[in-house]
């Protein structure tokens, strides 16, 4: 393979078919003293060395190891997009390899769940085969040895990294915007808006909250696990809250409404998004439990990191169990939206089947007097003399709507009557009880006092 000389640069053309196709076996891929980016700006790249003491340090992105109490962690970022899984794989080729080998980039990249030993490296992925631009699509990966981490992640997980800004808008005293106060502002007030305070709320962790720093490789494990968790209870609150702010539109809306969520097919995306982040879920209880079982028995790794991923799993079961009961709300609120669509359909079926048996007889009776033949009555066909059939069939139609009408409303007329003669017969019995009563204490007392004589 061919090698550039320093301070030379590739033609326009050639990084042009490199972006779209790749490099090929012809293309030269080292610089005299490093490696080339071929894909500039596809990946975020953040490198932290640690004391062992408390303390962090961001560093150069040369992958190397620490030594003693120190140790490194490299994360990369992909970033969300519509592109192919080989094309991720191709980031990280860029920018990890060197050192790993095209073993370790599948180990990180590929779909699906995975714990184990990699080149002598523990590897854990819970990747999910979603769509890579969708936000129900988790991915994140990790490679750990004795003195350094290097993590993969789609898209940015909030509170993975850390920052080194000291101050915190949690640690603040706040007061809430208001449209009063809109054009008023105190001097040294930390005035917060209704939408980040809302934001902030659909967090499990704030971005701001100040984490610790990892004193051992076990802590950054357990902070590595521990940020996957608490973004999967963000998304899943955020669910939570926006399915309980559709049921009360859908309480509160009429028929636009419902008929809106029906065409936009608002509750089957939400499904869907849900079965995606079930499946996230299911792929972290799979890999997490074998990550606290291998890391177990390594020296490196403390009893209380231990503890810390068991608690971890057993938050990982309960949002599976959460997800699953939001998973049973939006199939109930979907079959509800169903049986109201088919009732309205049912009562639009009712009033045309109603139209349609009120005029079928009249279309049946114009249809006969209609006919152009002799012999029909009241038509004036024998005697031109007589003008009265259109008033005759006209007054035959009436009657003929008359009787359709009767035959609908004389289910409502006899229950009607049956229920006004229920109450008669009720207040009979009643008024009949009470003269009985009269007559059992008054009536009979007198007839029995008539026997005696007055003394």
């Amino acid at each position: 393979m061919m090698e550039l000389v320093p301070g030379q640069s590739p033609r326009d053309e050639e990084a042009e078919d490199m972006l779209e196709t790749g490099p090929s076996e012809s293309t030269p891929l080292r610089l005299h003293n490093g490696f080339r980016t071929h894909f500039p700006g596809a990946v975020r790249k953040k490198a932290f060395i640690f004391d062992g003491f408390g303390k962090f340090y961001s560093k150069e992105w040369d992958l190397a190891e620490g030594s003693g109490h120190e140790f490194c962690w490299y994360h990369v970022e992909l970033l969300k997009g519509n592109q192919k899984l080989s094309q991720s794989a191709q980031y990280l080729i860029d920018v990890l390899c060197p050192p790993l080998k095209l073993q370790d980039i599948l180990s990180l990249v590929s779909n699906g769940p995975f714990c184990g030993h990699v080149d002598g490296a523990l590897v854990f992925r819970v990747n999910s085969p979603g769509p890579a631009s969708s936000d129900f699509t988790f991915r994140i990966a990790s490679r750990i040895t004795d003195s350094s981490v290097i993590t993969v992640s789609l898209g940015r997980v909030p509170r993975l990294e850390f920052s080194q800004v000291s101050e915190s808008l949690l640690s603040e005293i706040p007061s809430v915007e208001s449209p009063s106060m809109r054009g008023e502002k105190d001097a040294g007030a930390t005035v917060i808006k209704e939408h980040v305070l809302e934001f902030l709320l659909t967090m499990n962790h704030s971005e701001e909250v100040d984490t610790p720093v990892p004193r051992t490789l076990s802590n950054l494990v357990v902070h590595i696990v521990d940020t996957h968790v608490d973004h999967i209870q963000d998304v899943v609150t955020k669910l939570e809250m926006e399915l309980d702010t559709v049921e009360l539109e859908m309480d509160k809306g009429g028929f636009a409404l419902k008929k809106q969520m029906l065409d936009d097919r608002r509750f089957p995306k939400m499904h869907l998004n849900l079965q995606r982040l079930l499946q996230v879920v299911t792929h972290g209880e799979q890999v997490f439990p074998r990550v606290k079982e291998k890391c177990s028995s390594k020296r490196w790794f403390s009893n209380e990191d231990i503890n810390s991923l068991e608690e971890l799993i057993g938050r990982l079961r309960r949002i599976k169990e959460n997800t699953g009961f939001l998973a049973s709300r939006v199939t109930a609120i979907q079959a509800g939206l169903d049986s109201w669509q088919a009732e309205q359909i049912n009562r639009k079926l009712y009033y045309l089947s109603f139209l349609s048996i009120i005029f079928l007889p009249l279309s049946i009776i114009t249809g006969v007097f209609g006919m152009n033949v002799g012999g029909v009555p009241w038509t004036g066909q024998n005697n031109p003399e007589i003008k009265d059939g259109f008033r005759n069939v006209m007054l035959l139609c009436v009657a003929m709507l008359l009787v359709v009408l009767l035959c609908f409303l004389f289910p409502a007329v006899y229950t009607y009557i049956s229920t006004w003669r229920r109450k008669r017969a009720i207040r009979r019995s009643l008024s009949l009880n009470r003269k009985s009563f009269l007559w059992r204490t008054f009536g009979s007392g007198a007839q029995d006092r008539s026997g005696y004589l007055r003394i």
